[in-house]
This record gives structure tokens, C-alpha cells and sequence, in this order.
């Protein structure tokens, strides 16, 4: 009989361990960059528009509060990546802008996802299921934890 409680039973560790090996994986490649894990991600957001977002926009595309999120464009900015201006409509607005350095990065990202895939050992295929389960997965925990709030 196996042992619900054991730890290699557990979703939520692999998961985890899932998440921190990616992340360790990503970790010299990023550098490389110039970026952290957060702020790669924060570009990947800002790379999917021409036009820019607001920090509202970033902060429900990536999951992250404001609170989180300021520093990270903070530090992308310092780093000439991004800008931040106040949207002249509406001043409670922050515009988070590409500049020219943010766009070309791109260029030099582009191949990550390939040489992340081959690194993982998973064909398209699998990472498309693997993708498609843990959307379904998120999806589910999201609908969840908004329902018991």
C-alpha cells in the first residue's frame, strides 16, 4: 500500500522541484542576458505587444501585485530595457514601454525555448501535454482559491 503522505507521493513537491530545477537550468542562460528568472518573464510579457502595457496589464499576465512587480521594472529600467511613464489619459496609469535595447534583448532570447526543450529531454508533443495539463491544472487551483475568497 503506498503512503498518501509520502513525499514523492506529493503533486504539489513535484511541482516544486519541477519549478526550481527549470529555474536552475534557465539560470546561466539568463545571465547571459543580463536578467533575472522574474525579469525574463516580465519581458516575455512585454515582448508578446508592439505597444507597450500597463503595469495592471503585467501584473494580471503574470500573476504578480504591484508590489512585486515594481521593483522588477525598476530594475529593467535602470538597466535601459523599459520604461515607465504615466499614462497622460489617465495618471493612475504606468506604461510600461520596450526601448530600443528591450527589443533587441528579443533577438538574443529567442533560441531559449528550443534550448530549453532539448535540455528537458521532451519532444513538442510533450511539452505541448505537459503545457495543456498544467494550464487545465492552474486553471482549476485559480477557480478554487477565487471561490474560497
Amino acid at each position: 500500500m503506498t503512503d498518501q503522505l509520502a513525499l514523492d507521493q506529493q503533486l504539489c513537491f513535484a511541482l516544486y522541484s519541477a519549478s526550481r530545477s527549470m529555474t536552475a537550468v534557465y539560470r546561466p542562460k539568463l545571465e547571459a542576458l543580463g536578467l533575472t528568472y522574474p525579469q525574463y518573464l516580465v519581458m516575455l510579457a512585454l515582448w508578446e505587444r508592439r505597444d507597450g502595457r500597463s503595469v495592471g496589464e503585467l501584473c494580471a499576465a503574470l500573476g504578480l501585485d504591484s508590489g512585486t512587480l515594481s521593483p522588477l521594472l525598476k530594475r529593467l529600467e535602470t538597466a535601459g530595457l523599459v520604461t515607465r511613464n504615466r499614462s497622460a489619459a489617465d495618471e493612475r496609469r504606468v506604461e510600461i514601454e520596450l526601448t530600443e535595447s528591450g527589443r533587441r534583448l528579443r533577438a538574443n532570447a529567442c533560441g531559449l525555448p528550443a534550448e530549453m526543450a532539448e535540455v528537458a529531454g521532451m519532444s513538442s508533443e510533450d511539452i505541448g501535454t505537459l503545457y495543456e495539463l498544467l494550464q487545465r491544472l492552474n486553471g482549476v487551483l485559480s477557480a478554487h482559491t477565487a471561490k474560497e475568497n
